[in-house]
């Protein structure tokens, strides 16, 4: 007759071993997905510019996407050296008037009778796009010169090479004096930035990437 609790025992001793294992697999694959999530991040900061150069050619319209005071100074003496032959300053916020930004800019101030485009209507990267489409299609633009901080130019261009898939995208990044003069690691803000940036373009990839499967 067999010893009482054999069998308990027994069964209990060949569970152990599973459940061993899946521990093990649930902590191989958390650290792999640590990994493989920084490892990402770091690929994703090291592709970022870090010096500003011109376009490299010139475009049909420029846009610029608000942010900071040194994207629309760059994007109007791009348009006053003839990169391009419109601007649109997207993402504006609504209350806020041509002749404003004009004032802000006094060295450019003759541009905005002529040439360049206030838009209201984009509270996001992704409103931004749709505004650049309306723009491109009303005035038959086919490139475009797309300027914004070095961080933010990846989902930039995602968002609007979806909306715009025939249109030639120029890149011209914008690098503040932060990142120039120092490494983004040995401040916790930049980093910060970078960090939820990369989250950011992570999210959007992910999204543009079901639009396009469910299309």
């Amino acid at each position: 007759m067999p010893a009482v609790g054999s069998e308990t025992a027994t069964g209990d001793a060949g569970a152990r071993p599973p459940r061993r294992r899946r521990f093990r697999t649930f902590w191989l694959a958390a650290v792999l997905s640590v990994l493989v999530f920084g490892g990402g991040f770091v690929w994703f900061v090291g592709t970022l510019p870090m010096i500003e150069s011109g376009p490299e050619r010139q475009a049909d319209g420029i846009v610029v996407l608000t942010g900071s005071a040194a994207r629309i100074n760059d994007a109007l003496d791009l348009l006053s050296n003839g990169h391009g032959t419109r601007l649109l300053i997207s993402g504006v916020n609504p209350t806020t008037r041509p002749h404003e930004i004009s004032r802000l800019t006094p060295a450019y101030e003759r541009l905005f009778g002529c040439c360049v485009d206030i838009g209201h209507e984009a509270a996001n990267t992704v409103g931004n796009a749709t505004e650049t489409r309306e723009w491109m299609r009303k005035w038959q633009f086919k490139s475009v010169i797309v300027v914004t901080s070095n961080f933010h130019m990846p989902r930039a261009l995602a968002e609007l090479g979806h909306q715009l898939p025939d249109v030639t995208l120029v890149p011209f990044p914008v690098v503040s004096e932060r990142m120039r003069s120092e490494s983004w690691w040995s401040n916790p803000s930049t980093a910060r930035l970078l960090f939820s940036e990369y989250l950011k373009y992570i999210v959007a990839m992910a999204r543009l990437r079901l639009d396009f499967a469910s299309a």
